[in-house]
């Protein structure tokens, strides 16, 4: 007779482990979250995006095409986990944990009614949660009326405590470093893989070194040259650096789902004088846009300061995307609060405990002299009376001219 397997189970193996924050900081975040919950008459809310689930309960998944979630309830925060990850999600979740298994489809969305405790008005993730989930969740929790929080939940974290404004200091000290070492590593003829990889390992051994209790993945380096520089987001490829090169250093340590920036112009050999009239521009905008971050100021009069120094340059034309966004529980893959970001269509009033990039760019198309991608990046923390500028690392042509 065939034993009858278990939909979902809990897996208590081990003991849990030291999270990146300590248990009343994810006590507090809870307790604004359920404060949300009862201005919305929420009995339930299922998290399913990374950011969301990592900020609320310590836990980061890999899905890897599964699904993942978390319930929080008045008295309760449960994440919900697959069977493949074994007892990892518990020992890593502030609060309990319930594991479904792949013995029948639709499992997870069993645990999630168990969960829910027959609420008849569940809060989600609009943004984060498909057309098809939306639908399996209606049919396996009998139609209860679905509430979109992402804009709220965007809102919640947008204020860091000061453990997080901590931890994300500490990231861009280890993005400085990573820095340090990809520059070293800058050489006639290296390649730009060759190069990216020097700052990675860099950052992941410093990150080891800080933060000993800590999962290491996710950190990455874009080093890019010539015309790859055209695109902030150009993955590292084998071309070989040349004599008379603009390069683009980027780098992006990742410390239990928090990401951090570092990205600066450099050029190897000296620049010729278009591209030293670009870059020393660009530099100019930069350095406005650090003064211009401050509490009370509005992100869209931010940018038409910046606008107008660059229509002034006449290089308004060869800008390429925002001034810059909201740090905290984001990645390449996840995260994002949209809701703060330096672009003309967005009012938001910066507030003392967050945290913006700022990160100019403008690109000249190849075939003009001085072709290519001029960027640079810092991280600010708004503070009571201005900004405190997290990135140390050096800009401009005295600094980040390496020797042919």
């Amino acid at each position: 007779m065939t034993e009858e397997r278990p939909e979902i189970l809990e897996i208590r193996n081990g003991q849990k482990v030291e999270l990146a924050f300590a248990a009343t900081e994810y006590e507090e975040r809870l307790a604004k979250l359920r404060t949300l919950m009862n201005a919305h008459d929420l009995p339930a809310i299922l998290l399913t995006s990374m950011e969301s689930i990592a900020y609320f309960s310590g836990f980061l998944y890999c899905s890897f095409g599964r699904s993942y979630g978390c319930v929080v309830t008045q008295d309760a925060c449960m994440t919900i986990s697959a069977n493949i990850d074994g007892g990892q999600p518990w020992r890593r979740s502030h609060g309990g944990n319930l594991v479904y298994t792949d013995w029948k489809r639709h499992n997870f969305w069993r645990a999630v009614r168990k969960l829910s405790k027959g609420a008849t008005r569940i809060g989600i993730e609009g943004e984060h949660l498909t057309i098809a989930n939306q639908r399996l969740l209606l049919e396996f929790l009998d139609e209860p009326e679905l509430v979109d929080v992402s804009k709220d939940l965007m809102a919640v974290r947008l204020i860091k405590s000061a453990a997080e404004i901590d931890l994300i200091r500490a990231g861009a000290q280890v993005a400085d470093y990573g820095g340090a070492a990809l520059r070293d590593a800058i050489r006639l003829g290296a390649t730009e893989i060759e190069i990216a990889t020097a700052g990675r390992n860099a950052m992941e051994n410093e990150i080891a070194r800080r933060f000993p209790n800590a999962e290491y993945r996710d950190t990455w380096v874009w080093f890019q040259s010539g015309i790859n520089t055209d695109g902030a987001h150009n993955p590292p490829t084998k071309r070989s650096v040349q004599t008379g090169d603009i390069l683009s250093l980027n780098t992006f340590p990742m410390i239990s789902g928090y990401y951090t920036a570092l990205e600066r112009t450099l050029f190897l050999g000296e620049p010729d004088s278009a591209s030293l009239r670009f870059w020393e521009a660009n530099l100019r905008v930069m350095n406005l846009g650090l003064e211009l971050i401050k509490p009370g100021a509005k992100c869209s009069d931010i940018c038409v300061e910046l606008n107008r120094l660059y229509d002034e340059e006449d290089l308004l034309s060869y800008r390429t995307f925002g001034y810059g966004h909201s740090f905290g529980l984001l990645s390449h893959y996840y995260g994002r609060e949209t809701i703060l970001e330096l672009r003309e269509d967005n009012d938001m009033i910066l507030e003392p405990g967050m945290v913006v990039s700022m990160e100019p760019m403008i690109c000249i198309p190849e075939g003009q002299t001085g072709a290519g991608g001029y960027r640079e990046h810092d991280i600010l923390v708004v503070t009571e009376s201005g900004a405190e500028n997290l990135t140390k690392f050096p800009m401009g042509p005295a600094a980040n001219i390496i020797a042919a």
